[in-house]
């Protein structure tokens, strides 16, 4: 229970972070590219938070391996997030930003639950 606890803390300020580099790269970039690079930035981030936190696990022992998982997860969202704003810009080429970060939240619900399963069985049982 105290690993569900601590991964949703790092999880809801990892993806704050996540959305808050979303947004500035936005306003710069093309969707898809901003939210490639807010993704890796915050998924490597959350990778190392959820190994010190949620897992206890401190020093460079298994580090690679356990970077290797949250890239595993990583990929995973950002298959996701990339689908869900290609999808709506189909269906809506003029949708707000409001609009691509309610899709945007949406997958990273899916991704974290992947996250959580995958940094578990990599990082910590």
């Amino acid at each position: 229970m105290r690993q569900l606890a601590s991964f949703t803390v790092v999880g809801t300020l990892g993806t704050a972070t996540y959305l808050l580099l979303y947004l500035g790269l936005r306003q710069l970039c093309p969707a898809l590219l901003a939210n490639a690079a807010a993704q890796v930035v915050s998924g490597v981030a959350n990778t190392a938070a959820n190994r010190r936190f949620t897992f206890g696990v401190t020093g460079r022992q298994g580090v690679l391996r356990h970077q290797l998982g949250g890239g595993f997860a990583l990929l995973v969202g950002l298959v996701l997030s990339s689908g869900v704003l290609a999808a709506l810009a189909a269906v809506d080429p003029q949708a707000t930003r409001g609009e691509e970060l309610a899709a945007l939240v949406g997958a990273n619900a899916v991704g974290t639950v992947v996250r959580f399963v995958v940094l578990r069985g990599v990082v910590g049982g």
